[in-house]
């Protein structure tokens, strides 16, 4: 018995069901080399700041392929709509002759409208809205 000393340990029944149950899980050789092993690992745990040293690994790779994956998606979709942006932008730049002080106005009401939608906007409560 190297350099371990004896230490007693209280717990529910169900906790030591579930020991009992799956303390060989992870390799170890006996209910005290398991609960040791969650000892160190929980200390070591709320020891970083670093939760992915506490995940395997293929789920981390996982995590950022997905994530990957999404910001792709995410850049690609703005561009698109950046572009149609622009566009549209031309558009009616070219075809209206518009001045500084209506532009700054239309300005204030688009802040506002979007701030009041939460940015759900839709073309159809826009022209309603113009309507009125």
């Amino acid at each position: 018995m190297s350099d371990k000393t004896k230490f007693p340990v209280y717990m529910s029944k169900e906790t030591e069901r579930r020991l009992e149950q799956h303390y060989s899980a992870d390799g170890s050789t006996s209910k005290t080399a398991f609960v040791e092993n969650a000892i160190n690992f929980y200390i070591d745990y709320i020891m970083t700041e670093n939760v992915g040293a506490y995940l395997p690994k293929t789920l981390l790779s996982a995590i950022d392929g997905r994530l990957g994956m999404f910001e792709s998606r995410i850049a690609s979709l703005m561009y698109k709509q950046t572009v149609q942006t622009d566009m549209a932008m031309n558009i009616v730049a070219s075809s209206f002759n518009l001045d500084e002080d209506y532009m700054h106005r239309q300005r204030v009401r688009s802040i506002a409208n979007v701030k009041q939608t939460n940015g759900q906007l839709s073309f159809e409560n826009i022209a309603r809205r113009g309507s009125d």
